[in-house]
């Protein structure tokens, strides 16, 4: 327990570093702000087009594929606020050897490079994510049921658990190769995809997005399980691929950390 509660003071000591470095500059805060909504609102135009000349798409209505697009939307609010700068920060330190500093500190490095940066504007994204997802239920014409919310919380966990730990593993090549950009605008390019139900796929992209990058169990499933949709079979799915990818991810870091040379080798 007193593990824990010195970790949660280091957390908040980071998250209001970050919060103090973002309002020294309100212009660019605001403006940033402003930004993401704007993105959120051209995430949605594909989703308008498609419904727009059709009812429904491989059997998900168009309330109920808005809940995957809020749904999706939010992880992208949580990847842009949180994990992409703070993991990027690692990339950064590994070329130019500042890594040392966050190695010589008496805690968990993958924590505190992982709690290194945030960029509070995005918290609007999230506000913004949470309104399409309010206004997708108000035309399906009723809340998700306290257990779907439930299951549905849960979810968003094991969801933010699976993003953190594939950028993670995109992270910890930088240890081996000097530009990892290139791979990391693949794993952006390909997170996209996520805005679609899992059904739209067939074949081998749904076989992929459901087992090789999880896309589904970040995105689909959770938005079935507030739809009432999800089974337990799923939703046991779901959960134990997060863990798996957890315990993957942290053993990659481990061994990417070992070929850190630091800056004085």
């Amino acid at each position: 327990m007193r593990r824990l509660r010195h970790y949660a003071r280091l957390l908040a000591v980071q998250m209001r570093t970050s919060l103090t470095l973002a309002v020294q500059y309100r212009f660019d805060f605001f403006l940033e702000g402003a930004l993401a909504l704007f993105w959120l609102a051209i995430t949605l135009i594909p989703l308008l087009v498609v419904y727009s000349r059709r009812e429904s798409v491989a059997g998900w209505s168009f309330p109920e594929a808005l809940v995957v697009v809020g749904w999706f939307s939010v992880l992208k609010s949580v990847l842009d606020g949180g994990v992409t700068p703070s993991l990027n920060f690692v990339v950064e330190g590994v070329r130019k050897g500042t890594l040392d500093f966050v190695l010589l500190k008496p805690a968990d490095a993958q924590f505190l490079v992982s709690t290194a940066r945030f960029e509070p504007w995005r918290i609007l994204d999230f506000l913004g994510s949470i309104a399409v997802l309010v206004y997708a239920f108000h035309r399906l014409g009723h809340a998700p049921r306290a257990g779907d919310l439930m299951v549905g919380l849960a979810l968003f966990g094991v969801a933010l658990i699976l993003l953190y730990s594939l950028w993670i593993l995109v992270v910890s090549v930088s240890f081996r190769v000097v530009k990892v950009d290139n791979l990391s605008y693949l794993f952006i390019s390909i997170f996209d995809a996520g805005r679609w139900p899992i059904d739209v796929f067939k074949g081998a992209l749904r076989l992929i997005f459901t087992v090789v990058f999880p896309l589904a169990l970040m995105t689909t499933y959770p938005a079935q399980a507030l739809l009432g949709k999800l089974t337990s079979a799923h939703a046991l799915l779901a959960g134990t691929g997060g863990l798996a990818f957890a315990a993957i991810a942290r053993f990659v870091w481990k061994r990417a950390l070992r070929a850190y040379t630091s800056a004085s080798s």
